[in-house]
């Protein structure tokens, strides 16, 4: 048995090869898809376990945070447990910690449910990247990955639409349940078709024979710094940033750990995260525009429905419907792009992304209160495509350097950096909404007083209307006086979403120059060099 699984690691079939893909790809969508679907259940948590919404976000909060921990030594766990073992053990944790999650009798205990949900669903991405690149060669990654793109781009978009579905339908439970037999299913799988590659067996061994030597500084700094910083990304606004002690104790927690963390890790000779690799400057700049990524993705998925649901009086169900046209656009054209890779440069398939990408963008500056469910949709079709011709090509560029066997290490940190991309993305978009709202009210309220005759022309005729209503004179001056500051509201808040978009999409723009400060990929390597 032994040697069969030696034979199959080391000359896999190009059919078993096409079987990884999906495979893996499914066990990284699952992760993915958990985390988005799991957003829009929190009001129906809150309400069945008879907590505030403050505190159902602690769900979120601490999947996070220890997804946050365990996402960047992934790569030293693969390396030391077998990539394969660690792998299975992913899946095989994530369904049983999902199975916890679903039958939670308290907010408590879904909390730390979510807690190990989130430790062990943190091998998945990494480890599903690195798999495919070992099984491909080079001239085909670019479609491997493809199916890898599919759950890192596709199942945020659709997950706050299946997740409304499944609560509204049945039962905020079945947002963690369903993921116990798609664990079963893709674990017997995996381990039919996924294998180490024997160099990497032998590599592993010979490390457990010199001893293993773990760094628990390390670890320790890692640990109180992604702890606090998702924490501080997650509650900041909420809390009002550093006006709190709460906060501001916490950003000088991850700032001084992180620091040390950083400065500790590249003297130790054996690191928990080799961040050497970032000394390699298409690693260092592929992993900004993968943190860029995860920033921009993740925001306008969060803006759009919000825009929807509070200006435009869309359901839960309506949002998510406005999301799907994109990813359907996204995934169908993964494919094609991954073909693409393999024939033109990929730093101009980066560049006509980010170009793409912002001009979606930009066009969501000319959303308006009137605005169809059309103009909604390929808005985010326009971006979806952009961001799609993102993902394979940067993965593509960012692995020109570095050296094979250290593929577990740069996959975990470029996962890492996209998924601290989306989490930095979501805080900076949600705090600017509310501080342009603020300001936005602030001017408009100047123009609506006793002092300007269209303010009184506008206050007369309402109440002139509410008092056909009523009768009463007084009760209807109240009321106009209501309506009139909700339309204030409301046209302060479309300016907030439009200053917000226009942030965003010159941001996009203005990372267009780095990419050619990127090495030129050889033509045909579709993907990372791993031997």
């Amino acid at each position: 048995m032994a040697d069969q699984t030696a034979a199959a690691a080391q000359d896999p079939p190009r059919a078993r090869s096409w079987i990884i893909a999906p495979v893996v790809g499914l066990a990284a969508f699952m992760e993915v898809l958990d985390i988005s679907i799991a957003n829009v259940a929190l009001q129906h948590i809150a309400g069945n376990l008879s907590a505030s919404q403050d505190q159902s976000t602690w769900v979120l909060t601490s999947y996070l945070a220890a997804n946050a921990i365990v996402l960047p030594m992934s790569g030293w766990l693969a390396s030391t447990i077998g990539r394969r073992r660690y792998f299975l053990g992913c899946i095989i944790g994530f369904s049983i910690t999902s199975l916890f999650c679903g039958l939670a009798p308290n907010l408590e205990l879904l909390i730390l449910a979510r807690a190990l949900q989130g430790a062990t669903g943190g091998g998945l991405q990494p480890n599903a990247q690195a798999i495919l690149a070992d099984a491909f060669p080079p001239h085909k990654r670019g479609q491997a990955f493809a199916a890898f793109g599919v759950a890192v781009i596709v199942a945020p978009v659709i997950g706050p639409t299946v997740g409304g579905w499944i609560t509204d339908s049945f039962s905020w439970r079945w947002v963690f349940l369903l993921n116990v037999p798609v664990g079963v299913i893709v674990s017997l799988l995996a381990a039919r078709v996924v294998f180490d590659p024997p160099e990497r067996t032998a590599a592993r061994k010979a490390q457990l024979a010199r001893g293993l030597r773990f760094d628990y500084a390390g670890f320790a700094l890692l640990v109180v710094g992604m702890c606090s910083l998702q924490v501080v990304l997650d509650k900041g606004q909420q809390n009002d940033w550093w006006a709190s002690s709460l906060i501001l104790y916490l950003s000088l927690a991850a700032a001084v750990s992180l620091v040390t963390f950083v400065v500790w890790e590249l003297r130790r000779p054996d690191p928990v995260v080799d961040l050497r690799l970032l000394a390699t400057p298409n690693f260092a700049i592929g992993n900004l525009l993968m943190f860029m990524l995860g920033f921009i993705l993740n925001s306008s998925t969060v803006l759009l429905p919000q825009f929807v649901q509070a200006l435009m009086g869309y359901t839960a169900t309506d949002a998510g419907l406005v999301l799907s046209p994109g990813g359907l656009a996204a995934m169908l054209m993964m494919p094609v792009i991954g073909n693409l890779v393999a024939r033109v440069d990929a730093r101009w398939l980066i560049a006509f992304g980010l170009t793409v990408c912002s001009f979606g963008l930009f066009h969501m500056t000319r959303f308006y209160l009137d605005v169809d469910y059309d103009t909604f949709a390929w808005a985010r079709i326009y971006q979806s495509i952009g961001l799609a011709f993102l993902f394979i090509p940067i993965n593509t560029v960012a692995y020109i350097g570095v050296p094979p066997q250290k593929n577990n290490d740069a996959s975990a940190i470029i996962n890492m950096m996209r998924n601290l991309g989306g989490s930095f993305g979501i805080s900076l978009a949600t705090t600017l909404l509310a501080r342009r709202q603020q300001y936005h009210q602030s001017v408009l309220i100047e123009h609506v007083g006793p002092y300007s005759s269209q303010y009184s022309e506008t206050i007369h005729r309402m109440q002139q209307m509410f008092q056909v209503q009523s009768g009463s004179a007084v009760d209807a001056l109240h009321r106009a006086q209501a309506l009139l500051y909700a339309t204030v509201q409301k046209q302060a808040a479309l300016l907030s979403y439009i200053d917000t978009f226009w942030i965003l999409a010159a941001g996009f723009m203005a990372l267009v120059p780095l990419i050619f400060l990127l090495r030129k990929p050889k033509v045909g390597a579709g993907a990372p060099p791993v031997h």
